[in-house]
């Protein structure tokens, strides 16, 4: 009786070991996910290293790669603005990390928390608490950072300066004082390309005019924008502007590298991608065939900016873009990522060796630095300032009027509650 018993057992347990499904295996994705991004042109291959290194894990999922063409996100945030309003979002998209993510889709409620993800994988641990700090609120995580790039470099070919006769210089009253002889060589002393440019040199020359515990202050809301500091800052903008190139406007940010690497133009400040376009699409040498400091007067600051993706409530794949998340969030990926974006690893982890001697250096500067936000690139303020502050920049290119556009800066800064 005990015997039959137990051959019952045994006969009742074979049947639940083979029809009861297993839970330890991951489960096979399938069907779409759609990225949604503006890395395009000499910015697709990193993004295709990424997608690669997703394939190999989900071979059955569709990728959709759905990106915008145009430098900094211009057009992809507006086209992306549309399909999140209209309840149409994709199952992911880029976004720069900070207030561009929290004070507008965050705080419109339109993003799903990723704490849960952060514990799971391990990357509490793995980020700077700095970085998770910027990308989370007090209810939760909304990003997962996949680059950190350097807003203030000053780039230039060591050929031609030496072929002119010129250094790169440390200050901005150093490049003041050699622009005109620049001009004299029939040289453009400071390349410039489209509005968002601008912003972007604007923001080097106000940390150079107003250093990092300034510049901090008001974003914090403890420095106004009306105030003699910041005045002096537009002052010394408008002073440069001068030695920039006439036709700014109609060229890409990369058109104006060329004009840096053809000998039209000394010197262009443009954030670190700049690196990856010379390497990686010029096949340009670091250190040989072009060089780079930090913008004037900025030595010993780095201001970052950080692209990340998130994942929008309602997604229609989420699982596959939670796949995605973990992607573009793991060492493997970021790794393969980076050094063709010319960015940095944001994880602690990073393997160096795989990056050039440029990003090498980014990476030593970052771990010493005063590291402070950049604002057009979303760090440091919200889309109703950054809005605003490109119409103000249009302002002062017609006006060249410091206190004005201090003014303005201020009536802008307490719409957008800076600091509040």
């Amino acid at each position: 009786m005990k015997k039959s018993l137990a051959k019952l057992c045994l006969a009742f347990a074979a049947v639940l070991l083979f029809t009861v499904p297993q839970v330890s295996q991951a489960k096979e994705l399938s069907g779409n996910l759609e990225i949604f991004s503006w890395w395009a042109g000499d910015e697709g291959p990193a993004l295709q290293a990424l997608i690669k290194k997703y394939k190999e894990q989900n071979p059955n999922v569709n990728v959709i790669d759905a990106t915008v063409t145009g430098g900094s996100g211009v057009n992809a945030k507006a086209v992306l603005k549309t399909r999140m309003l209209g309840n149409e979002p994709p199952d992911s998209f880029q976004v720069h990390s900070g207030q561009e993510l929290i004070g507008t889709w965050v705080k419109a409620d339109r993003m799903e928390d990723l704490t849960f993800l952060f514990k799971e994988q391990g990357w509490m641990d793995a980020f700077p608490k700095g970085l998770i700090k910027l990308i989370g609120t007090d209810k939760g995580i909304w990003s997962v950072p996949v680059t950190i790039h350097r807003s203030n470099v000053l780039w230039y070919v060591p050929a031609n300066l030496k072929k002119w006769g010129v250094a790169a210089p440390k200050t901005w009253a150093e490049f003041l004082t050699i622009a005109p002889k620049l001009e004299k060589e029939g040289v453009v002393p400071l390349a410039l390309a489209e509005n968002w440019t601008v912003n972007h040199l604007w923001e080097s020359v106000a940390l150079a005019s107003l250093g990092a515990e300034k510049w901090d202050a008001l974003w914090a809301g403890k420095l106004r924008f009306d105030s003699p500091d910041v005045v002096k800052a537009w002052e010394l903008f408008g002073k440069i502007l001068k030695y920039t190139n006439h036709d700014a406007s109609s060229l890409s940010w990369q058109q104006a590298t060329d004009m840096v690497i053809t000998g039209r133009a000394a010197f262009n400040i443009m954030g670190d991608w700049a690196a990856g376009y010379m390497s990686t699409t010029k096949k340009m040498v670091p250190g040989k065939d072009f060089g780079w400091e930090p913008s004037p007067d900025t030595a010993g600051e780095f201001m970052f900016l950080s692209d990340s993706f998130g994942l929008p409530k309602g997604a229609p794949d989420r699982d596959n873009a939670i796949a995605w998340l973990k992607i573009i969030g793991s060492k493997e990926g970021s790794d393969a990522f980076n050094p063709l974006k010319g960015s940095i690893s944001p994880r602690m982890d990073s393997d160096l060796s795989k990056y050039n001697s440029y990003l090498q250096s980014a990476a030593a500067d970052f771990k010493k630095d005063v590291v402070v936000g950049s604002l057009a690139h979303g760090v440091a303020a919200n889309e109703t300032f950054m809005g605003g502050f490109s119409r103000i920049m249009e302002m002062f290119l017609k006006t060249h009027n410091a206190q004005a556009v201090s003014k303005a800066c201020q009536q802008l800064a307490d719409k957008a509650k800076i600091g509040k």
